[in-house]
């Protein structure tokens, strides 16, 4: 059996699930794309930041991070506001993790309804063969095992592709939520060394 075949034996309910399928493998695409082009490693960040600013200054930090991954962002923002109190700083920065945090979170619903709709689907499609093959049954008036297997056969089509799909996504999705955890910890804690780093600057704390 090929692949049409199969498509159009499980009925336009099939073909939903499959357009859902391709656009959601779409949004994978884009999204990891996205996490490996705004992933940097903090460690490194903080260390030139702290470099900058106790050596060459705010201006130098700046240049460092023009242009970056959201965590280059967010030092850049402290070098743009660096004059403020510690105080206003934390709320600018704060402002920008919640900017940043949109920006790797946009979307990611789709992959969770792609998920719950495509196994519903599937269910309805099923539930619909079963009312179809019993419907021609009882019309025909004559009922046989082959006639009840084959039917119950191709109406299982639709609960096997939106499995298919459903186990897929709910996985990616984990996936997805768990690398944006990590992101989203490592902007607070990069606000942390900033606010930190604020401190000691006003308390005229110069470090060697």
């Amino acid at each position: 059996m090929t692949f049409l075949e199969y498509m159009n034996l499980g009925g336009a309910i099939m073909w939903v699930i499959l357009f859902m399928s391709v656009a959601a493998t779409a949004f994978i695409i884009e999204r990891l794309f996205f996490f490996s082009s705004e992933s940097s490693d903090a460690a490194a960040v903080e260390s030139a930041f702290a470099r900058a600013i106790d050596g060459r200054g705010v201006d130098e930090a700046r240049d460092s991070f023009s242009g970056g991954t959201s965590l280059q962002k967010l030092f850049l923002t402290a070098c743009d506001n660096w004059d403020m109190e510690s105080d206003g700083i934390k709320d600018v920065l704060d402002g920008t993790i919640r900017s940043e945090m949109f920006r790797w979170e946009k979307n990611l619903f789709f992959l969770e309804i792609t998920a719950k709709v495509s196994t519903l689907l599937g269910l309805l499609g099923t539930v619909l063969g079963m009312v179809e093959m019993f419907h021609t049954l009882n019309i025909g008036g004559s009922v046989t095992s082959g006639a009840v297997t084959g039917g119950i056969w191709k109406a299982l089509f639709t609960t096997v592709m939106g499995l298919s799909v459903a186990i897929p996504m709910i996985v990616i999705h984990g996936f997805l939520e768990r690398r944006i955890a990590v992101e989203d910890e490592k902007l607070r804690r990069g606000a942390d060394f900033i606010i930190k780093r604020c401190h000691e600057r006003k308390k005229g704390i110069r470090r060697a």
